[in-house]
């Protein structure tokens, strides 16, 4: 267990009703497969990103503006777009959200195949899938 605090998001209320699209992902960014982390690091370091999270040894989370990029060495193959319910790509905790079993319950109706599923309880969950041309997708609910 880490010593460090855990950081306190901001919250804000949900703004999804402004917005396009008829059902709440939340934060988007592209999760990476690199070969090597510290090289990969510096070169997005170069293109304006700095981290915000993670071991810089297996894995970081960087940010530019709101645009963010997660690098992973080691931990899974290919690339893989990345949504995380309740947040906002500002890294703000939204008050509402919905949550990843609703997500997983539309895309059931909707005959979308699932490769991993959320369990029935409540809190942090993930389910995966992949798009017809093989993209992996993530939708993974950290609360």
């Amino acid at each position: 267990m880490s010593d460090e605090p855990m950081v306190q998001l901001p919250e804000v209320a949900s703004n999804y009703g402004d917005l396009p699209g008829d059902l709440e992902l939340g934060a988007f960014s592209v999760s990476l497969s690199v070969a090597d982390i510290e090289v990969s690091e510096a070169f997005y370091r170069k293109l304006g990103f700095e981290r915000t999270g993670g071991d810089g040894e297996s894995w970081v989370i960087l940010f530019n503006g709101e645009s963010m990029i997660g690098l992973f060495q080691g931990m899974f193959e290919g690339n893989v777009l990345t949504f995380n319910p309740g947040l906002t790509n500002r890294m703000e905790l939204l008050e509402s959200f919905t949550d990843v079993r609703d997500v997983q319950r539309r895309l059931d109706e909707n005959g979308i195949e699932l490769i991993e599923r959320a369990d029935d309880g409540t809190g942090p969950a993930h389910i995966t899938l992949v798009d017809p041309d093989g993209n992996a997708i993530l939708i993974d609910q950290h609360f």
